[in-house]
């Protein structure tokens, strides 16, 4: 009994995740942890790109930045290495 418990309550988080939640590939923005998680990329490695206020890729929004997927999917395409 308790593992279709386990069971209906995994049946109906999904149902919750899939009708209140974006996949994280179809964000334009992503948070630095989604995009760590994305792109295998640590976090203090992905802040520390970031950091210049020039940065191509990256929003503020006041003191949460945001990655912008798309350019930094050029950004990584195009990079030797990180």
């Amino acid at each position: 009994m308790r593992t279709k418990e386990i069971l209906a309550q995994r049946n109906e988080t999904v149902y919750l995740l899939d009708s209140k939640t974006v996949p994280i590939w179809e964000k334009s923005n992503l948070t630095i942890a989604e995009a760590a998680e994305y792109y295998n990329i640590g976090q203090n490695k992905l802040r520390e790109l970031t950091a210049d206020e020039h940065c191509p890729f990256v929003i503020w929004i006041g003191n949460k930045r945001l990655i912008k997927r798309k350019p930094f999917d050029e950004f990584i395409a195009n990079a030797y290495s990180i």
